[in-house]
């Protein structure tokens, strides 16, 4: 009897800590999680930009020098497109699922897979028509965070983007990378690609 009158008190002590102790408890996992949440947040960010991107050579060296020549990168009216505006969607959600899909770029520099002109030139049409099937899946998701059909005045639009663009309103299953492959970026060479204009 003795030994269960213990046990039912330690149990007791066990499942109804002191008040204080749970205040405790409470603050310091609040503050971990605004620590947590900040320092996750704080490197998201950083690696949303620019100078991140081009951080490695694989990137500056090729990609980026092709892009430094397009009208993303200079134009009259000042706007710049980065590698994150094409590249990660704004959309929380929908950026966290681009970045857990980027972890495979990550592997492919730590392995020293594309780390040679040579390498990134014989793995070019691969990575441009992943990204392409990336692009046509969501619609241009990145596109749309600077382009809308909605916003675009069709009367400062030359003949054949007012019909392009009109046609692909009207059919609903055109997506910008559809017309737009190589706007900022050098276009591999697609010969043998079935379907390819």
């Amino acid at each position: 009897m003795a030994k269960q009158n213990i046990l039912v008190r330690y149990w007791r002590i066990l499942t109804t800590p002191a008040k204080v102790a749970m205040g405790t408890i409470l603050a310091i996992g609040f503050f971990a999680g605004i620590i947590f949440w900040g320092g996750f947040n704080t490197g998201l960010e950083i690696t949303n930009t620019e100078q991140f991107c081009i951080g490695c050579h694989e990137m500056r060296d090729n990609v980026y020098e092709e892009y430094k020549e397009t009208i993303h990168y200079s134009n009259r009216s000042g706007v710049r497109a980065t590698c994150p505006d094409c590249h990660v969607p704004k959309k929380w959600t929908d950026k966290i699922i681009r970045k857990i899909a980027a972890s495979k770029e990550v592997w492919g520099k730590l392995t020293g897979y594309i780390d040679t002109r040579d390498k990134f030139l014989a793995e070019r049409k691969t990575l441009a028509m992943r990204e392409w099937k990336r692009l046509k899946d969501n619609d241009s998701l990145e596109c749309r965070n600077c382009h809308n059909f909605e916003y675009m005045d069709f009367s400062e639009q030359g003949r054949r983007a007012v019909e392009q663009h009109d046609t692909a309103l009207a059919s609903g299953d055109k997506t910008c990378i559809d017309c737009h492959k190589g706007i900022a970026h050098g276009l591999p060479d697609m010969s043998g690609v079935e379907g390819w204009n």
